[in-house]
């Protein structure tokens, strides 16, 4: 399993058009400098009123799928 730690800081209007549907990934840098894009919908249970903000780590499986995602700080 491959995983990568990214910092995100989403102010809440942009997660709004993630959520609506006119975005549906979102592209990051990881925090050891790889490029990492993946489903705006895996963010979802960390949205708050200000947005989405913090250090996540990102599982992927073997064939690079999304396994999961868990909030660092």
């Amino acid at each position: 399993m491959t995983s990568l730690v990214v910092n995100l800081r989403i102010a809440a209007d942009e997660y709004q058009r993630m959520y609506s549907g006119s975005v549906s990934h979102v592209a990051a840098v990881s925090v050891d400098g790889r490029s990492v894009r993946f489903p705006a919908n895996i963010l979802r249970p960390f949205v708050t009123l200000d947005g989405i903000q913090g250090s996540f780590i990102i599982r992927f499986d073997s064939d690079s799928r999304f396994e999961g995602i868990d909030r660092l700080t």
